[in-house]
Order: structure tokens, then sequence, then C-alpha cells
């Protein structure tokens, strides 16, 4: 039996909370394993509608494990708030079925502070952050610097920890023209903070290897989309961390040989969040329906998306990098009323038509995409349990977007409802 890794093949917002609890039905642990609190799932279970941010999608299903891996940026009082909000739907979350790894890094409260007074400096050039301190959360954890879940069941360490801290922090708040934090005060409150959250604290890398080797099935879930990955992504208009596959392993504490299948998700067509380039980006009436239909508005933020066609050469690049497997494709529906469809399968750039983004951020902002024109459907696909219940010519869109990308569809999702979904393979069973 595979495990999964659950990872966004574009900028994030495809649809990745569905499809993990959808897989979480056919696992036994569901590990997140970077990010912060900055990301947003939604999950329709039997019509109960639930927003996840930090906690692991596999919250809402009983007899799940849920981890939040070393690769994670924790915000302690985010995490607690969460949990009281879920646990007001019905969803009792105790250290039984939640386990955050120990040497996870710690948001505290200069981070959004630090966060928001750059993104005010920067005005129009802003990267566009949710503002919740994720970034400097994890410059602090490379810089060797961090408070971690651990250091908070040592108040010798924590009170030294966090005065280094605020010492850095505070030079930098003053130069912003921000106000500075109190040390005392970010001591007490996480000292108040530690015996409620200390409880879920355990040895991820050492649990998940247990169950590994005991034939359990582990679902890893990844947050953002691989375009926003710190490395591969549209930089600098990316997250802080690494969002790509390889990240599920050095983000849980696990070898890379246990990660297993590689399921991308990917929207029919193409949205981002924020600043940054978006070859394929629509900002006439044809965006405008996308985002009326498709409920463009990000969970977390609730900040308008931008929409644009769907781009093969950014998603066979995302499909690369990531050693993606299959794709679960989603949001096919969002595209039933419209006359004809577009795919992005060239770019062009200094006369030349190029396959692939190229790294070089004026690059990215200049390429001019090369479209192939498709005739749409005109017939609701939503709710769609099986291929004959589609339309062929949106058949044909699927199967188009399968030889341009280089990879096949595994899953098809029709609506936000968790069995509205197409499933070609089982990742779990490949």
């Amino acid at each position: 039996m595979a495990n999964v890794v659950v990872v966004g093949s574009q900028w994030g917002d495809e649809g990745k909370g569905k499809i993990v609890d959808w897989l979480s039905s056919r696992a036994d642990v569901v590990v997140r394993f970077q990010g912060g609190h900055n990301a947003g799932h939604t999950l329709v279970v039997g019509g109960e509608v639930y927003k996840l941010s930090l906690l692991p999608s596999g919250v809402v299903r009983p007899g799940k494990l849920s981890v939040i891996g070393n690769g994670v940026v924790v915000d302690p009082w985010a995490l607690l708030a969460e949990i009281e909000r879920i646990g007001q739907q019905g969803v009792k979350i105790t250290p039984e079925t939640l386990l955050i790894a120990e040497n996870a890094a710690l948001i505290l409260p200069v981070h959004p502070a630090v966060d928001k007074a750059r993104e005010a400096l920067k005005g129009k050039a802003k990267i566009g952050t949710t503002g919740r301190g994720i970034g400097p959360a994890y410059e602090d954890k490379v810089a060797r610097r961090a408070v971690r879940m651990c250091d908070l069941a040592d108040a010798e360490v924590l009170k030294a920890k966090v005065e280094a801290l605020l010492e850095y922090h505070n030079a930098q708040l003053t130069g912003l023209g921000a106000e500075t934090l109190d040390p005392a005060e970010v001591l007490a409150q996480l000292q108040e903070v530690a015996p409620k959250v200390l409880p879920f604290m355990g040895v991820v890398w050492q649990k998940l290897d247990e169950m590994r080797r005991a034939g359990k099935r582990i679902l890893f879930e990844g947050a953002q989309g691989a375009m926003l990955d710190v490395d591969q992504g549209t930089y600098p208009y990316v997250t802080s961390s690494n969002t790509i596959a390889a990240q599920a392993a050095t983000g849980s504490g696990m070898g890379p040989g246990a990660l297993g299948q590689i399921l991308g998700i990917t929207k029919a067509y193409t949205t981002r969040v924020g600043s940054g380039p978006f070859p394929t980006e629509l900002t006439d009436e044809i965006g405008e329906l996308l985002g009326a239909r498709g409920k463009e508005f990000g969970v977390v933020t609730g900040r308008k998306r931008r929409c644009g066609w769907f781009d093969a050469v950014l998603v066979r690049q995302s499909v690369k990098v990531n050693g993606i497997t299959a794709i679960a494709l989603t949001k096919l529906d969002v595209l039933d009323e419209l006359d004809e469809l577009r795919i992005c399968v060239g770019y062009k750039y200094k006369g030349e038509v190029i396959q692939h983004l190229p790294a070089l951020a004026r690059a990215q902002e200049e390429v001019e995409p090369v479209y192939e024109v498709h005739e749409g459907w005109k017939s609701s696909t939503y709710g769609a349990r099986s291929w004959a219940d589609l339309p062929a010519q949106a058949i044909k869109y699927v199967k188009r977007i399968e030889e341009l990308i280089e990879a096949p569809v595994g899953l098809l999702s029709t609506s936000p409802e968790r069995d509205d979904t197409i499933l070609v393979r089982d990742p779990f069973e490949d």
C-alpha cells in the first residue's frame, strides 16, 4: 500500500481540502508538513462546512491521527482558536487525535507585527502576504533564533530565547517606524499558552516511522502550491517555505523513500492570490465569470483571487519538479457556461516560443501566453460521478490537459461535495 503526498500544482487554492478529506477516509494518518495558518482548506462533509488553516484536514474524520510536522510554523494561539472553533462544530480534538512535532518553530506576536510593517513600507511593491507572521517565523528558524515547541517546556531556555528574539526584532520594528513589543509581556503570554499546547507535543518522526512499519497508510498534506515554493516558484512572489512534494519528507522527519505516490491538485483553470506574475490572467468579463462561478475568495483572508485560463506550461513544470504521478482535476464545472476555452501551450518571450516559466522575475512578467482554443460544452458537469456523466467536449478538454502536462488524471472533482468525485485510480492502491 502506497503512502500519498498531496500538493498544489499551481499557485494554491486548487481545492486540496476536499481531495485530502476524500483521501483521508482511506488513510490512517494525515500529516501537515509545511506552511502555517496562512493556508486555507475548505471541507464540506455531510452538508457541514469546515474551514481549516493550521489543522490537518484529517481532524474531521473519526479514528484518524492528525500530525503537524516540524516543517510547519505554529502559532499556538491560532491553533487553540481553531481547535475551539472546530470543537463548536462537533469535532473533538485531543492529544490522542492530534500530534505536534516537538521541533516545530513557533510564530510569536512579534512575527505578524514585523510582517505587516514590512508590507506597509513596500507599498505597491508588496509581496501580498497574509500578514500572519509566516515569513518572519521561517526567517528566525533559518537564522537559528526560533522559539520551538519543546522550548515551552523549559522556563529558563524560553526566557533567554524570547529576550534575544525581541532584542533583534524590536530594533527592526523601530527602524520600520512600528511599535515595539515588551519581552516580559510576550514571555507571560507564552507561559500562559504553554500548558494548553504542550499536551499535543510529541516525537513526530518516531511516531510516523512506527506507523509506517506497522503498514499504516500515511497521507501528507501540503499547503499553498508549487508555484509559491521559495525555490521553484515565482520568486520573490512566493511563500517562505518549500511547498513541493520533497518537503513532505523534510517537514515530517521521514525519509524520501516513504513518500509513495505524489498527487498534484490542479484546478481546471488558473487562479492566484496577491501580487506576482500570472501569464494567463483574465481581467475581462470571462475572468469575472470564473471568479463568480468558482467563488474565488481566499479562505483565510477573504481576498478576491485573480483568474485566468488553464496554463499547461506551468502545470507541466510543476509535474516535473514535484515528481507528480497523477493529478486531481478540480472545478471543471466552473467552465460549464463558456462558449470556448483556451489552454496555454507555450510562452512567447523575446520573439521565441519557450516551454517553461523562466526564473528571472522580469521574464516572468514579460512572457505572453500562446493559446490553443477548444470548444466549450455548454452543459452541466456539476456533481458528475462517472465519465458517462460528462459531455464529450469536457472529456476532450480533460484528455488534452493530460497530454499537455504529461501526467494522468487520477481523480476528477465536480463539486465541493466529497462524493462528487470521479475516481480513475486510487493513489493508495498504486
